[in-house]
C-alpha cells in the first residue's frame, strides 16, 4: 500500500486538531474539566548540618506572604495536553484561577526524533543500568511516532492552539525544533498562529555532534517565533558582542573595544570587539557533560540559550511556560531572572531531574502537581487490541479473574474471582490509578451487583503521588497490585493463552521509620527521623532488561536504602497537603559525599507543639514513592 503523502494529510490533521481543541475548550467550563492535584508544596531546604524551620503552616496561610498562591510556579508531571486543560480552566476550590490570556512567554523544545531512545541511565552503586520508559509515556511516545511525522504534527497541533489560548496578548512562543520536521511545524504555527504573526526564524549554531562524510554536518538547531498579536508583543533587544581581527582602520570606531597586544616581532596586533544588535543566529556552546549546569540529561538545552529568549521576550515578574520540560532549564532561568514559571513534562525521569534541579538552586516555595485522576483514554487501544476494554479483559484473566457478561455489569474493566466474593478492577494504562480509582473500587464492593463482596483487587500500570495514602485509607476493602510493565511487549510477542500462569503481579513498595525522637528545649522541638529500610518494588514490575533487573535485585538485597533518589519531609503535616519542608537526594554531597546514596537522618527544629504529624516521603530511582505518616 503506498505512503500516503504528508502534504495531503495536512487538511486532515489541521481540521482534527481544530476538532480536538474545540472540543477542549467547550469542556473548560462543565463539570467534568481537568484538575491539578497538588503532590508537595515544596520548601526548598536541602539537608545540611544545622536547619531551624519555622511552623510551615504559616508559610502558605500568612495573609503578609509576598507570594500569593495564585503566583506560585509550578512542576506538573503528566501530559501536556491535560495540564494545559487544567491550565486554562482553573480550580476555584483550590483558588487557583484559569490562565487563559496570563502566560506572557512559552518555550517548547518537543521531541522531534522517532527514532530517539527514551531509556534512562541510572547509576547505582552496582554500576549503570539503563530504564525504559513507564507504561503510560510508552504509550505516549508510540501514539507520537505510530505514523512518522503525520502523527507527530497529530499530537502538536492541539497542544499549540492551547498555548495560543494560554498566551497574553502581549506574549509569544518559541517552538525548538531541528531538520526533521521543523518545515511541517513552520505550517502548522502560520495556521495557529497567523502567517502575519510571525517573528524570527532562529538559527541556535553550535560546534559540537556528529561529524560524518556523507553529506553537510547538521550544526544548528531552528526557533520558530511567533507573537500573539502582531504589534503589541513584548520584545527587548537583545545585544551581542563580535570579535574580528585587529585593523588600523578601526581604531576610530566609537562603538568598539580593542585589546592590543604586541606580536615576537614587536607589530602591534589584537583583536576588535563591538557590541551589536543580537542577530538571528546565535552561536551558543551545547551543554557537556563536565559543565557546572549538566543535569544528567540528554536533550538540555543551555542556559544561554534560554537566557536570551526570557530575557528579550519578558520582563520581571512574567509568567514563563515550558510544556516539555525536560531537565528545567527553562523554569531555572526564569527563576535566575525574576519570572514567575510553569514547567510540565509527561517523562518521570524528568520530573525527578526538574525536581532536584529547583532545590539545587534553591528557588523559592513552589508547587509540585499531577493531573487529576483522569487520564486521556486511548480508545484506539494497542495495535494488539480494539480498545483498552479488550486489554483489560486479557490482564483480568492472565491474573486469574472471570469477567463479566455484559447483562450482568457494562464496565468491562470489571471481573470477578470465583467462589472468593472478590472483585477484580483493571485500570487503564493511560491514566494514573490513584486515590478517586480506590474510591470507587471500595464503593464497588458494596453496590456492584447487589454489593456483598469481600474486596477488590485494583491492577494498575502507573500510580498518582497519593497512592500510598490511599492504600492505607482504603486498606479494609481495596488490595493494590502492580501489572508487570513489560506486558505488552510479551503480548506482542506471544498469545494470550501461553502467558498463563507466568506473569506475576506485585504490591508497591514501602519505607519504613525507626521510631522518631522528640527532644524539647526552649528553641523548641528537635525531631530525630532516621530511614530504617526500603523494600522496593520486585524488578519484575519495572521497565528493564534482565540484566539490570539482576543488578537492581542485588543492591535491594545488600543495599536497600541507595534505591532512595531522593526523601523529604513535612513535620507538620496536615494530613491533606504535603509541605516538603526539608530534603536530601542522591546527588547532594554536603554532607556525606556520597553522590549514590542520601543520607538517612534528618535533625529538624521546629516550633514546639504538643502533637504533631510527621509526614516522611520517599521516592526511588524508578520513580516511585512511599509515604509514611506518624503521629507524636
Amino acid at each position: 500500500m503506498p505512503q500516503k503523502s504528508l502534504i495531503g494529510e495536512l487538511p486532515r490533521i489541521v481540521s482534527d486538531g481544530n476538532r480536538e481543541a474545540a472540543a477542549i475548550l467547550d469542556r473548560l467550563s462543565s463539570n467534568n474539566r481537568i484538575t491539578l492535584q497538588t503532590n508537595e508544596v515544596v520548601l526548598p531546604a536541602k539537608a545540611s548540618s544545622s536547619i531551624r524551620f519555622q511552623d510551615n503552616q504559616s508559610i502558605l496561610n500568612n495573609p503578609n506572604n509576598p507570594t500569593p498562591l495564585k503566583d506560585l510556579n509550578r512542576l506538573i508531571y503528566g501530559d501536556n495536553l491535560l495540564a494545559m486543560q487544567a491550565l486554562l480552566a482553573g480550580d476555584p476550590q483550590t483558588g487557583l484561577p484559569s490562565l487563559r490570556g496570563k502566560v506572557d512567554l512559552i518555550y517548547i523544545d518537543p521531541p522531534f526524533d522517532s527514532k530517539a531512545d527514551y531509556r534512562t541511565k541510572l547509576t547505582l552503586p552496582c554500576g549503570d543500568i539503563s530504564q525504559k520508559p513507564t507504561t503510560i509515556e510508552q504509550f505516549a511516545y508510540a501514539d507520537t511516532w505510530k505514523d512518522g511525522t503525520a502523527s507527530y504534527l497529530r499530537m502538536l497541533y492541539p497542544r499549540l492552539v492551547l498555548m495560543r489560548e494560554l498566551l497574553s496578548d502581549h506574549g509569544s512562543i518559541y517552538v525548538h525544533i531541528d531538520w526533521h520536521v521543523g518545515h511541517y511545524v513552520k505550517v502548522l504555527m502560520d495556521e495557529v498562529f497567523g502567517k502575519e504573526n510571525f517573528v524570527n526564524e532562529i538559527v541556535w549554531h553550535y560546534h559540537t555532534g556528529m561529524r560524518v562524510n556523507s553529506h553537510w554536518n547538521r550544526k544548528h538547531d531552528i526557533l520558530l517565533m511567533y507573537s500573539k498579536t502582531k504589534d503589541t508583543f513584548t520584545f527587548n533587544q537583545q545585544t551581542e558582542t563580535r570579535i574580528y581581527p585587529f585593523k588600523p582602520s578601526m581604531a576610530s570606531d566609537g562603538g568598539a573595544i580593542i585589546e592590543e597586544i604586541l606580536n615576537k616581532d614587536g607589530i602591534k596586533t589584537g583583536v576588535f570587539r563591538s557590541t551589536l544588535r543580537a542577530r538571528d543566529v546565535w552561536d551558543i556552546s551545547q551543554v557537556f557533560n563536565m559543565s557546572k549546569e549538566y543535569a544528567g540529561y540528554a536533550t538540555q538545552k543551555p542556559e544561554a540559550l534560554l537566557e536570551r529568549i526570557i530575557k528579550a521576550s519578558s520582563n520581571e515578574g512574567d509568567l514563563v511556560c515550558d510544556f516539555f520540560g525536560g531537565s528545567g532549564t527553562t523554569a531555572a532561568v526564569a527563576e535566575r531572572l525574576g519570572r514567575r514559571w510553569i514547567t510540565s513534562d509527561i517523562g518521570k525521569p524528568a520530573t525527578l531531574v526538574m525536581r532536584k534541579r529547583m532545590i539545587d538552586q534553591e528557588v523559592t516555595l513552589f508547587l509540585y502537581q499531577a493531573i487529576g485522576d483522569y487520564q486521556k483514554e486511548m480508545m484506539h487501544g494497542t495495535r494488539l487490541f480494539r480498545n483498552i476494554g479488550d486489554l483489560s479483559q486479557v490482564v483480568m484473566q492472565l491474573y486469574g479473574a472471570l469477567p463479566f457478561t455484559p447483562d450482568q455489569v457494562s464496565d468491562r474493566n470489571y471481573g470477578f474471582i470465583k467462589d472468593e466474593r472478590t472483585l477484580v478492577y483493571v485500570d487503564s494504562p493511560n491514566k494514573l490509578t490513584g486515590r478517586a480509582t480506590l474510591r470507587r473500587a471500595s464503593e464497588a464492593t458494596q453496590s456492584l451487583l447487589g454489593g456483598g463482596w469481600r474486596k477488590c483487587i485494583v491492577l494498575a500500570w502507573n500510580f498518582s503521588f497519593d497512592i500510598s495514602t490511599a492504600i492505607e485509607e482504603y486498606k479494609q476493602t481495596v488490595e493494590v497490585l502492580v501489572i508487570p510493565p513489560d506486558l505488552l511487549d510479551k503480548l506482542k510477542k506471544q498469545e494470550p493463552k501461553n502467558l498463563y500462569g507466568k506473569v506475576r503481579f506485585s504490591g508497591l513498595q514501602y519505607l519504613s521509620l525507626f521510631p522518631i525522637e522528640k527532644k524539647t528545649t526552649a528553641d523548641g522541638d528537635t525531631l530525630t527521623i532516621r530511614l530504617r529500610d526500603y523494600v522496593q518494588l520486585s524488578p519484575e514490575s519495572i521497565p528493564l532488561d534482565e540484566k539490570d533487573r539482576e543488578a537492581v535485585r542485588k543492591v535491594m538485597n545488600e543495599d536497600p536504602l541507595a534505591m532512595i533518589e531522593y526523601w523529604s519531609i513535612d513535620p507538620d503535616y496536615d494530613g491533606v497537603t504535603f509541605r516538603s519542608t526539608w530534603q536530601d537526594y542522591r546527588e547532594n554531597t554536603a554532607q556525606d559525599h556520597d553522590p549514590l546514596h542520601c543520607v538517612y537522618r534528618a535533625d529538624l527544629t521546629v516550633p514546639h507543639k504538643e502533637s504533631r504529624a510527621v509526614c516522611v516521603k520517599a521516592v526511588d530511582v524508578f520513580g516511585f514513592e512511599s509515604v509514611v505518616v506518624e503521629r507524636i
